[in-house]
């Protein structure tokens, strides 16, 4: 009877402290997931790791962005003031490829915490000292050429904005630390270099 009875304490003892291990380890599960401290601070710097960024990148992306405004300003004129198919073909290929780059370059600045270039209104622009920016008299000059005049004034001053983008893409490409900002800026330097390749040509010295 007393064996009988010391064995069924054993296997409660057992039981309880199974039980109680059990219980434990739950409230350090919930403590680790659920509380505040070490583990919840990873997942929120997290972004912060994947957006990894420099000056050079902030730069950049600030700069390209009145830089490309001012491209697609350029392209919206050659609709209606260019006669040569050619240039406005080309006009429109500007314009989509550096409308969704304003857009992608505007969200990194804002991911970033840094503050989006202003739109100047109508042809006042800010930025003259960055490469190949037109200037506020150049674009109204500009603004009021048409027919075959404004083509050759076109392409020369987009040949110029192009080779001020392809050298601020340079500076991103070996400064730059964001990989997705590298990575548009060699598509820059690579198509520009392209469409000034074939401006030089429409121009005749291809």
């Amino acid at each position: 009877m007393t064996k009988h009875r010391s064995a069924i304490r054993r296997s409660v003892t057992v039981a309880t402290a199974a039980i109680a291990a059990l219980v434990l380890a739950a409230c350090g599960s919930d403590d680790s997931s659920t509380g505040p401290g070490e583990n919840s601070s990873p997942s929120a710097s997290a972004p912060a790791k994947k957006g990894d960024h420099n000056a050079a990148d902030v730069a950049f992306a600030k700069g390209m962005i009145p830089h490309h405004r001012q491209a697609v300003e350029m392209a919206d004129l050659a609709e209606t003031r260019a006669s040569s198919s050619e240039v406005k073909s080309l006009a429109s290929e500007i314009k989509k490829a550096q409308d969704p780059e304003i857009k992608t370059l505007s969200g990194w600045l804002k991911a970033w915490g840094e503050q989006v270039p202003e739109e100047m209104g109508g042809m006042d622009h800010m930025g003259h000292d960055m490469p190949g920016m037109m200037s506020a008299e150049d674009m109204k000059e500009l603004e009021g050429l048409s027919g075959k005049v404004f083509d050759t004034a076109f392409l020369k001053m987009m040949i110029k904005h192009h080779e001020g983008a392809v050298s601020m893409a340079e500076s991103e490409k070996s400064d730059g630390s964001y990989g997705p900002a590298v990575s548009m800026a060699e598509t820059i330097i690579t198509s520009q270099s392209g469409e000034i390749d074939r401006m030089n040509k429409l121009l005749g010295k291809g």
